[in-house]
């Protein structure tokens, strides 16, 4: 049986919870990283610091977005703020390529010109600190992950899908950084360790570089999706076909000419439908009918924050077109 679909109110609840548990391990890492950084001398153990600190004033506009864009509609903004939440995850990304990517990259150079100078004493509190960092940010993911599962469920799609379709910013960069949290402290870990092993600072300096090079990929991919929404996605195609088919299915309705959507929010999308009408209704029965359908499209798709129905002549439409071709012809 599946779960009844969860409300926008529980959604962004749920969100914040995730975000402050993200923010609270990273404090608490960023600290630990850095005094055993510092102690230990060790570049990786440094740029996962950095990475932390990245991370923790990531998890700050986050919890700003999904504050501010639950703002209500006014007269300047008459679509409300949904949209917030794209630009404080743009913001967000910026953060992970600069204080995250850019530093561990320049870090890693860092220690391949200088070398290590960090001590036996140094590198266990390294990997000491990092197994710390590794169940915390593990326990961080595991709390996105169990997010996502409720969502996927609440859907009825698969965990694996809903991770592919996420569709809060928030949620999503939290995933994202935690996700690569991990792998940046496994990397981190195998560097420290391979350098006390053998003496060849290459290793650790490499490590930082590979967790540069991650967050940079990172930061690309998250920002890339910022950019598609601030301005302006479609809504998923399918449910594009099925309010199309929808539409179709009315009576009153003879033809769908045109069918746009755009997302004002996570879970805001506006549509904006050309139908041409079925002849011999008068114009109170139309009025009644897109009442109705605007109605049945709102109750079927609760996401559906603006619905305008332009009604249109789609035969006059033909005939205008027809004559202007014959007008440009030889």
């Amino acid at each position: 049986m599946t779960p009844p679909a969860e409300t926008a109110a529980e959604r962004d609840g749920a969100t914040r919870t995730t975000v402050w548990v993200a923010l609270g391990a990273n404090l608490a890492i960023c600290v630990a990283k850095g005094v055993g950084g510092v102690i230990a001398g060790s570049p990786a153990l440094l740029s996962e610091a950095a990475h932390s600190v990245a991370d923790s004033l990531n998890e700050v506009f986050l919890l700003a977005s999904v504050k501010r864009s639950r703002r209500p509609a006014d007269e300047r903004h008459p679509f409300g703020y949904g949209k917030e939440r794209f630009f404080w995850s743009l913001l967000a990304a910026v953060g992970i390529f600069v204080t995250g990517g850019c530093f561990s990259v320049f870090q890693g150079i860092e220690a391949l010109r200088s070398g290590g100078s960090e001590t036996h004493e140094g590198y266990l509190i390294g990997l000491a600190v990092l197994f710390v960092a590794l169940l915390a940010e593990g326990a961080s993911l595991l709390r996105a992950v169990r997010q996502v599962r409720g969502a996927a469920q609440s859907a009825g799609r698969s965990t694996a899908d809903e991770i592919k379709q996420v569709g809060d910013p928030a949620l999503r960069t939290v995933l994202a950084e935690d996700s690569t949290a991990c792998a940046g402290v496994l990397l981190a870990m195998a560097g420290m360790a391979l350098h006390m092993v053998t003496g060849e600072v290459v290793y650790e300096a490499g490590a930082s570089i590979l967790i540069g090079v991650l967050l940079v990929y990172v930061a690309y991919t998250l920002g890339k999706g910022a950019r598609a929404q601030l301005i302006g996605e479609a809504a998923d195609p399918g449910m594009q076909r099925e309010v199309r088919e929808l539409l179709a299915e009315q009576p009153e309705i003879d033809s769908v000419t045109a069918l746009l959507t755009m997302r004002l929010g996570p879970d805001a999308v506006l549509l904006a439908a050309g139908i041409d009408l079925t002849a011999g209704y008068d114009s109170e029965t139309v009025e009644d009918a897109m009442v109705r359908i605007r109605a049945e499209l709102k109750e079927r798709w609760p996401e559906l924050d603006q619905v305008f129905l332009d009604v249109t002549d789609a035969a006059a439409a033909r005939r205008t077109a027809a004559h202007e071709g014959r007008a440009a012809g030889p």
